[in-house]
């Protein structure tokens, strides 16, 4: 294979001048023979700092990676830009297996994926021991005991690169915090590491986090505002996934469940589906991963709250990956939390430290849910960094016009006000001597003509009625909200009930304060970010709708997704600039050699004005 420059190689298979922020040092670390840490948010490039050094010539590239639907779509693409990958997993079909072998064996292969599972049964290193020349681990944040996702497969990947002592390990990773990081660098035996930490701000992504009351209803809303768009919704178990497809079916949703009570074929399409765009909506179990690299994802909601904070940027970040905007919703209920507690501490061997992660990392993302604060801020923070990027210490007063708060659509109750609604909560709770749940202790705030309330003769408490006009909602989202920040608790068992703690009793001596929010009804919602992209108009629309209909065409007929055809982008710039011959097209951002040579004749042949179909009918 003929070795190129970082640049050279850039633009001949990706068809790009520039690289992304840290993609070019992460490249000239590589190349030079250092390891490197690299985190990067989602959409960020990260498949670019080890995909690169492979089209450089550097020899074999060996990717771990624990998401077999990535490997095999990161191959896919991979093989569509004219380089050779192959991958080796659990699910890798037998014709694959062979083919990916006699590559390795006559020297071919550039790129091989493959499982921790699979690398750690054996037999993978010596094969490729006389060519590899990069090790990459990426999803690098499941090798910690800290991170959101260990898997002790990771465990074992430091000693087995330790007898290839001149072949350089790099660590890829989108969520990671500075205890992680380390974590990282130690277990895999970073050396003379390059560490590159991007910003976690994905500043084309618009964050909303409203209160939970009805499930069904407020997520069949939001998907109603990205019609006929890409989407992924996340439930926290099957039956709330399998709920949700009927109601948004019967709503006319073009959608389909993905969770582990499936079958492997009825996941494999529900997937396939979704990533060849023959399905709008996909509905999935938070727990399980799908590793879906579709590009054009518009929104991402979560229609229960995830386990951390590292999971929700994991999982919000699928949205937006092509640098459009793109809005992610979290409708929070601090019930989620607790039956994530019930179900993790339920794990057998869990030790006292790993209880203690999980139980700060539920706190965490409460805390994110509820508080009434600009939630680019907290993502950036909680990741060690500052919020505006370049700013020196973070901001307090920085709108980022790109979330719910900083969009006037959440707001904090004046701080009086907060207190002593807080007080009112709390005092309902300590006059019922903690005996009842949420439920309960609303309906008696607001003074509810309610059987179980006279009979206890809790009507005659000074407290019954002490919130009447309140909507329901705003009080039982208040309850949350006063649950997350520590001033009430849940006890646990059959019927979870609330209690006051030490530091609700603070909040009512006015020794703590408490801090309150509520959703601003509003008759039309705000956007928040504009497109970069400047959207075709007049005839150039209906050319950019022919060349998405050939992207399509072409794409079924090879049985590949369409962004592995090209991107909204390349087809928008087609658009614009009506490239006239190979030449011309090979100019434009993400038309790489192998992309032109392929698929330029009948690009070309559809801005000249030939229908799509017919092109598509003749393409080989």
């Amino acid at each position: 294979m003929q070795k190129l420059s970082p640049q050279e190689a850039l633009e001949k298979y990706w068809g790009y001048k520039t690289f992304r922020p840290l993609q070019k040092q992460a490249v000239e670390a590589v190349l030079s023979g250092r390891d490197g840490l690299i985190v990067m948010p989602t959409g960020g490039g990260k498949s670019l700092c080890y995909q690169l050094p492979a089209a450089c010539g550097i020899g074999l590239v060996l990717v771990v990676s624990p998401l077999i639907a990535l490997m095999d779509d990161q191959v896919a693409a991979v093989n569509e830009m004219g380089l050779k990958a192959g991958a080796l997993h659990s699910q890798a079909r037998e014709s694959e297996r062979r083919r990916v072998f006699a590559e390795l064996n006559n020297g071919t292969l550039n790129l091989l994926y493959v499982s921790p599972e699979r690398l750690v049964a054996g037999g993978i290193l010596d094969l490729i021991r006389p060519r590899v020349g990069l090790f990459a681990v990426d999803e690098a944040h499941c090798v910690s005991h800290w991170g959101h996702e260990f898997r002790p497969e990771y465990r074992q990947l430091g000693p087995l690169f330790a007898g290839f002592d001149g072949v350089p390990r790099i660590a890829l990773t989108a969520t990671a915090t500075p205890q992680v990081q380390q974590d990282i660098s130690t277990q895999l035996g970073l050396r003379n590491q390059v560490a590159l930490i991007g910003h976690p701000d994905r500043p084309n992504l618009i964050y909303r986090s409203f209160p939970r009351y009805d499930q069904g209803h407020q997520v069949l809303e939001a998907i109603r505002q990205h019609h006929g768009e890409g989407g992924i919704v996340y439930a926290q178990t099957r039956k709330e996934v399998d709920r949700l497809v009927k109601t948004l079916a019967r709503a006319g949703v073009s959608c389909a469940s993905y969770h582990a009570g499936l079958s492997a074929a009825q996941r494999a399409k529900a997937q396939d589906d979704f990533v060849h765009e023959r399905l709008d909506v996909i509905v999935a179990t938070i727990a399980f991963g799908m590793g879906i690299d579709r590009s054009n994802v518009r929104y991402v909601i979560h229609a229960n709250t995830p386990r951390s904070i590292e999971h929700y940027q994991q999982e919000s970040g699928r949205a937006g990956r092509d640098g459009e905007p793109a809005e992610c919703i979290l409708f929070f209920s601090v019930g989620d939390l607790i039956t994530h507690k019930a179900l993790s501490f339920r794990e057998e061997g869990i030790s006292p430290a790993r209880r203690r992660v999980i139980e700060r990392q539920l706190s965490e993302i409460g805390r994110y849910a509820i508080s009434p604060v600009c939630r680019h801020r907290l993502l950036s923070e909680h990741f060690g960094k500052p919020y505006p990027a370049d700013a020196v210490e973070p901001a307090q007063s920085v709108e980022c016009g790109a979330c719910d708060v900083c969009l006037g659509e959440t707001q904090a109750l004046p701080t009086e006000e907060a207190q002593l609604t807080a007080q009112k909560i709390i005092s309902a709770v300590y006059r019922t001597e903690s005996r009842f749940g949420a439920v309960y202790v609303t309906k008696l705030l607001l003074g509810a003509d309610d059987e179980r309330i006279m009979a206890n003769g809790h009507d005659n408490l000074r407290v019954f009625g002490l919130l009447k006009g309140t909507p329901e909602k705003a009080v039982r989202a208040w309850i949350d909200q006063l649950i997350v920040q520590g001033h009430l608790a849940v006890t646990e068992g059959e019927y979870p009930l609330l209690r006051v703690t030490e530091s609700g009793l603070s909040v009512c001596k006015g020794t703590e304060t408490a801090r309150l929010g509520h959703p601003v009804i509003r008759t039309a919602k705000k956007k928040g970010r504009k497109s970069s992209t400047v959207l075709p108009v007049g005839p150039e629309e209906t050319l950019f709708s022919n060349l998405r209909r050939l992207r399509l065409l072409l794409a079924r007929k090879l049985s590949i997704p369409p962004y592995m055809v090209f991107a909204d982008s390349v087809l928008i710039s087609m658009s614009a600039l009506k490239p006239a011959d190979a030449d011309s097209l090979r100019q434009i951002k993400g038309v790489g050699d192998a992309k032109r040579d392929r698929y330029g004749k009948a690009f070309l042949a559809v801005i000249a004005g030939v229908e799509p179909d017919g092109v598509a009918d003749a393409f080989s």
